[in-house]
């Protein structure tokens, strides 16, 4: 059982023997002070002296009591110590405090699986500024986690729903096994229709099963790990070039994906009417639809319209400048 669980139980059983000994000796004539004063004295087994006469009722009501209330004492002794010598105090104190801080996120991403792929996809999003909370069934591995965790079933629709999937921005089911990943990816697209859902697979095989089970995307680490080792070989400066402007937080330009809201100045206009480039200086690389396709290298009079994503290019603050531009 979990210490602090002990702990709470033999506090809860303390609280009832003395309760019911201050009771049972005021049923025996004791004042209420009296009462309780004999009770703390019988379990803590100082035994000053009687308050009263004992008469038979009275010796027998307070054997049963010492029997009771010491074992109860001894109990919650072993528990206190327990916890302290275990340092289950200071886990406790952190859990309570991770959980504040992971009932308070928003539009965060829940990452299911503590593996390589989970450390790499977490160690990517926190460092551009993406809130994230990770699932996973062993707490000894979540000790280095650098993002709030909760240790459980990632396909228990009780843990999930801890990790606030109500006000989840994304799910990423990334666990070692693909019958895992299927279920988190069903247990999510239920309990979140609207919820944009990420999986990891392994076999090529698992890749149609986790979509029809509700995953947007479906991601082969194997697979893209070849073609990446073919366009090294293949392109590679193209490859490094990519790299760079994707993975490499102090490159001087990036690329950026800026969704265009209903409330966009830019909205109905052309690109070339937008005058995007003269005003943030941001060179936008490609468009897409709501419909899914793309626009690459889009000329001037590409239309623009609330929803589409522009995918650009430029400085930190070429881009933020974008972002404000579009509103």
């Amino acid at each position: 059982m979990n210490p602090w669980r002990r702990l709470q139980i033999a506090f809860g059983l303390l609280a009832a023997i003395l309760t019911l000994g201050t009771i049972g000796y005021v049923l025996l004539g004791f004042s209420w002070l009296d009462a309780l004063y004999q009770t703390v004295t019988t379990v803590t087994t100082v035994g000053f002296r009687e308050v009263n006469a004992f008469d038979a009722k009275a010796k027998i009501f307070t054997m049963g009591l010492i029997l009771s209330g010491v074992g109860t004492v001894l109990y919650g002794f072993s528990a206190l110590v327990e916890t302290l010598v275990e340092g289950h105090f200071g886990r406790m104190f952190e859990r309570r405090r991770m959980n504040t801080q992971i009932d308070k996120l928003t539009d965060h991403v829940v990452v299911c699986g503590w593996g390589r792929v989970g450390r790499a996809f977490v160690t990517t999003a926190m460092r551009m500024g993406q809130s994230v909370i990770v699932i996973d069934q062993d707490e000894h591995r979540l000790a280095d986690c650098p993002a709030p965790w909760i240790v459980g079933d990632a396909t228990d629709e009780a843990v999930l729903r801890a990790a606030r999937l109500d006000r989840a921005k994304a799910l990423v089911a990334a666990i070692d096994t693909d019958p895992e990943n299927l279920y988190v990816t069903l247990t999510g697209r239920m309990l979140r229709p609207d919820l944009f859902i990420v999986a990891r697979a392994r076999l090529a095989s698992s890749e149609s099963k986790l979509s029809l089970a509700g995953a947007d995307r479906v991601v082969n680490p194997q697979a893209i790990g070849g073609e990446r080792m073919a366009a090294f070989v293949l392109q590679p400066h193209v490859t490094d070039f990519l790299d760079v402007v994707m993975h490499d937080a102090g490159v001087e330009f990036l690329l950026q994906e800026v969704k265009v809201p209903d409330s966009s100045p830019i909205h109905g206009r052309s690109l070339g009417d937008a005058r995007i480039r003269e005003v943030t200086g941001a060179m936008v690389l490609a468009l897409r639809s709501d419909d899914g396709r793309f626009t690459t290298n889009p000329t001037p009079d590409t239309r623009i319209e609330s929803g589409h994503i522009l995918i650009a290019v430029g400085t930190q603050e070429q881009l933020d400048c974008l972002v404000a531009t579009i509103g």
